[in-house]
This record gives C-alpha cells, sequence and structure tokens, in this order.
C-alpha cells in the first residue's frame, strides 16, 4: 500500500488547524497509509538533524521548498503516479521550521516542491499540502473532487 508520511517541525497549535489537517489525513487514508511526524522547532541545524534522523530509507523525499518547483494539482498527480508506477510506495514531504528547510534535506531530495511564491507559515504548509495530496490521489483514481 502506497504511504504518504508528513515529516515537519514543529506542533500545530490552534485546535482548528489540527481538525482541519486531521480531516485531510482521514480522507487521505482511503488511498494511503498517512502519518505526521513532528520534530521540536529549534535553530535550522538542529531541525535539520532531528529531520533527517526521521528520514525512512528508501523513501522518496520531498523537500516543501520556497525555492522548489512549482506545479500544479493534475502534475503532482501525475508524478505521485509516475513514481508509484516505477516502484516507490513511500513518499515523505518535509516541511522545515520557521526559519525554512536545512539545506541538507534540499540536497538529497527527490523533489523540492514550492507551494506558491507567497509565503506560509509551515502550519499552513501542513494543511496545504495534506489536501494537495488527497486531491491527487482523488485525481489519480479517477474521481471528482470540488472541495
Amino acid at each position: 500500500m502506497m504511504r504518504f508520511t508528513i515529516l515537519c517541525v514543529g506542533k500545530l497549535k490552534e485546535e482548528y488547524m489540527r481538525k482541519a489537517v486531521a480531516d485531510y489525513a482521514t480522507r487521505l487514508s482511503k488511498y494511503a497509509k498517512v502519518e505526521i511526524v513532528e520534530v521540536a522547532e529549534s535553530d535550522i541545524p538542529g531541525e535539520g538533524d532531528a529531520l533527517l534522523k526521521r528520514l525512512a530509507p528508501g523513501s522518496c523525499v520531498v523537500a516543501m521548498d520556497l525555492h522548489g518547483k512549482m506545479i500544479d494539482s493534475p502534475a503532482l498527480a501525475s508524478w505521485i503516479a509516475q513514481k508509484t508506477l516505477s516502484g516507490t510506495s513511500h513518499f515523505t514531504f518535509v516541511i522545515g521550521g520557521s526559519d525554512g528547510i536545512d539545506p541538507r534535506i534540499c540536497q538529497m531530495a527527490d523533489l523540492r516542491l514550492c507551494l506558491s511564491p507567497m509565503t506560509f507559515t509551515h502550519q499552513m504548509t501542513r494543511l496545504i499540502l495534506a489536501e494537495q495530496l488527497y486531491r491527487a490521489m482523488k485525481i489519480n483514481a479517477g474521481e471528482k473532487y470540488h472541495k
């Protein structure tokens, strides 16, 4: 079964944000196993060390990076489908903290992905990413998505 890990810095403090991410994780679980792993906030090298320790060997790593590639939802769905066809079953999406993402993660990532040229909080990035993964899986399943 396909597996998505969202590896991120910090905890979601607002209840509404926790509920929204949990809602999309539940929806996404129809298509893939979903795991959200949080590491403590600190400075970038410290966060980077903690994130690197939690990366599963063999996982396809996607760094959520303001300087990464911008793609639309169908292109994300297509990329996931292509990687899956080539044997990838575990994707790890890494979200850095307030000061960004450790360059070591960007260097070793299979894809550096930018959600928008606008800057989002790392909490908002988690929510947007969860929604986009759900949307991608709906697209790949040939299902309509209106939310």
